[in-house]
């Protein structure tokens, strides 16, 4: 809900707005750039979520979200919007951040306590906004996961296979080449390179 508020007697608008994409440190300076650079006094600032205020007369969130837009990020307007953010996010926890075998055995599960929806329900409202299933999504992000595994160059690719779940070296290799068009070995090699995470989409 916006409040108006009146700072050295200019009308504010002040509002707390969900912003997709938003996932990194980098993405909420970039965030806190763009907004102060467009006159917009930014109150709080956490991933995925702002507290602004705004002058009517200067921008309009429209303007703020084409913006963002520019960067990959946007304005959330819809609950199925503010829903698919939260499965990324979700998901983006479990792989590249919580390391966790056993978490990245039971996706459904996390995903269901994170967002309080059935798994099927949260894969119909994904594949009904995105351009792919959620099956895909949470596949890509462990492919970008294992490219940086494999970067770090402290896991052998058998370690790797059981850090993200797969039954052997040969299935991951075999999604690996599946959804990047080259194998692992190009990629040791310097074929390919990593997608950023806020453009798996």
């Amino acid at each position: 809900m916006a409040d108006v508020v009146y700072i050295q007697k200019k009308l504010y608008i002040r509002e707390k707005i969900r912003i997709r994409n938003m996932i990194c440190d980098c993405c909420l300076n970039m965030v806190r750039i763009l907004f102060e650079s467009n006159q917009v006094i930014v109150e709080k600032l956490v991933p995925g979520e702002a507290e602004v205020l705004y002058n009517p007369e200067l921008t309009s969130l429209d303007a703020l979200d084409l913006l963002l837009q520019e960067y990959g990020m946007g304005i959330i307007k819809s609950r199925d919007e503010q829903i698919v953010d939260d499965i990324r996010n979700a998901v983006i926890d479990l792989v590249h951040r919580m390391n966790n075998v056993n978490s990245i055995v039971r996706k459904s599960e996390y995903l269901v306590e994170k967002t309080g929806m059935s798994y099927q329900a949260l894969s119909k409202i994904f594949s009904r906004n995105q351009s792919m299933t959620l099956e895909k999504f949470i596949i890509l992000n462990k492919i970008e996961r294992i490219k940086e595994l494999i970067d770090q160059g402290e896991f052998s690719l058998s370690e790797i296979a059981y850090m993200m779940d797969y039954s052997s070296v040969a299935y991951l290799s075999a999604q690996f080449r599946k959804y990047t068009g080259y194998s692992v070995s190009d990629y040791k090699a310097g074929k390919g390179g990593k997608i950023p995470l806020n453009r798996i989409s």
